[in-house]
Parts: C-alpha cells; structure tokens; sequence
C-alpha cells in the first residue's frame, strides 16, 4: 500500500542521512552538516 511504501521511503531517507557513514570523511552526512557551521 502507499502507506507502507512510504514508511519505507521515509526510513531510508532517515538512515542516508543520519546513520550511512562516508567512506570520504568517515562520518554521517549529519555529522559533516553540523561541523561546517
């Protein structure tokens, strides 16, 4: 259903952002956001 779908959607989303770690810089993309402010 599209309620499932987009749950689904919203977790990768989350898990790109806030827990994927980069091979480049060895830390999440949130994590690289809050040091360059």
């Amino acid at each position: 259903t599209f309620e499932e779908a987009q749950k689904i959607v919203d977790e990768y989303i989350a898990f790109y952002n806030y827990e994927r770690i980069q091979l480049k810089t060895r830390q999440t993309p949130y994590q690289t956001r809050c040091l360059s402010l």
